[in-house]
């Protein structure tokens, strides 16, 4: 066997994340020598998804992607969030877009997608398979995913909420990917009388306060799990 065909095949998010990590090991040695460096690059996390990605209805500043950086941000914990949110997007559109949304390279992807076929009453056996794609396609060069999984009450969707919650860990489980189960879980431990304050007036779209709260209680910490994943894939390419 040739020399070029042990040579290991890097993709740009695998040498992103060894440029990170080597790059953290040289502030290290730096910092004992006393000498000055700049920091290693942050993880690029793409979050591909819909209009609750994109932060329809919302000012930037508080949709949902940039509460996400803020939160990391606070818990001094290096990430560059970039928002591929697609308002109105499907599970079978974004099989076709995952491709251009990863152009540029990412070192870990957020897939958020599925509200749009419950809402649309498409089978739930086509939006798995829109999903299986999907994240096959996110993980290409061992990439960390991190799965959102999407569960409106029972009156807005056609699908049975066992079925689409069965769903999301069965994907999971196939692809070995993080999981979230449910973005709006949060909400639906307060009364139905206290959900107004949490979303916005279509009773869909998270508000403000409410894309806070599922990022204080789930959507944040599962990040962290998934920044903790990028650097365990680093160290074993």
């Amino acid at each position: 066997m040739t020399q070029n065909r042990l040579r290991a095949r890097k993709t740009p998010a695998t040498t992103t994340r060894r440029a990170f990590l080597a790059g953290a090991a040289t502030v290290a040695l730096a910092s004992m020598a006393g000498a000055t460096v700049p920091p290693p690059a942050a993880p690029r996390i793409v979050v591909f998804g819909d209009s609750l990605t994109e932060g329809y209805g919302l000012d930037p500043e508080q949709a949902l992607v940039a509460q996400l950086q803020g939160w990391l941000d606070t818990r001094d914990l290096p990430a560059v969030m970039v928002n591929q949110g697609l308002s109105g997007d499907t599970t079978f559109g974004g099989r076709v877009r995952i491709h251009w949304a990863l152009r540029h390279g990412a070192d870990a992807v957020i897939v958020e997608l599925g509200g749009n076929d419950f809402l649309a009453g498409l089978a739930l056996s086509d939006t798995e398979k829109n999903l299986d794609s999907i994240i096959i396609r996110a993980k290409r060069g061992n990439r960390p995913v991190l799965l959102v999984g999407i569960v409106p009450p029972q009156r807005a969707m056609q699908a049975a909420r066992e079925d689409v919650i069965a769903m999301w860990a069965r994907l999971a489980e196939r692809h070995q990917v993080l999981l979230l189960p449910d973005l709006y879980g949060p909400l639906w431990q307060f009364p139905e009388s206290e959900w107004p304050r949490f979303l916005q007036k279509d009773h869909t779209h998270l508000s403000p306060e409410g894309v806070r709260l599922v990022v204080e209680s789930d959507l944040g910490p599962k990040t962290a799990e998934l920044l903790a994943r990028i650097a365990q894939a680093g160290s074993n390419p």
